[in-house]
């Protein structure tokens, strides 16, 4: 898990989603895919967003991916930090935090792997490091 100094809200945890958060506490990212046409997405829900078909079922992500855009903050409450939309290797796309880089600004292209941060609840939630 990676250390974070800003805030984090807390996610919003419901029946559609609860197992996805249970697994961030366990380390490992959860994704949808679709039995019916076969597409993976994010952000996990129980439909299909595009069939629209309720035949999903959970998988585990590798994890890894690669910064698709990334922005600095630095301005405001625990700054610097970064915002970024990651790909998965699964071809999902996330906006998510890029934490523990260092002074080696996070770039576009470069490889990520999920590292959970902990949110104002303490639940975890999906941020990725450099490697």
């Amino acid at each position: 898990m990676a250390e974070n100094s800003r805030k984090i809200a807390s996610p919003s945890v419901g029946p559609e989603t609860e197992k996805f958060w249970a697994a961030l506490m366990d380390g490992i990212l959860l994704l949808k895919r679709c039995r019916r046409c076969d597409e993976v997405h994010y952000f996990p829900r129980g439909r299909c967003p595009f069939c629209l078909s309720d035949e999903t079922v959970w998988e585990e992500s590798s994890g890894k991916g690669v910064v698709y855009s990334v922005s600095i903050m630095r301005r405001g409450a625990g700054a610097p930090y970064a915002l970024a939309y990651v790909t998965l290797d699964e071809g999902v796309s996330m906006l998510t935090n890029i934490v523990d880089y260092g002074s080696n600004e996070p770039a576009i292209g470069q490889p990520v792997r999920l590292a959970p941060i902990a949110s104002e609840n303490g639940q975890l939630v999906p941020a990725f490091t450099p490697g």
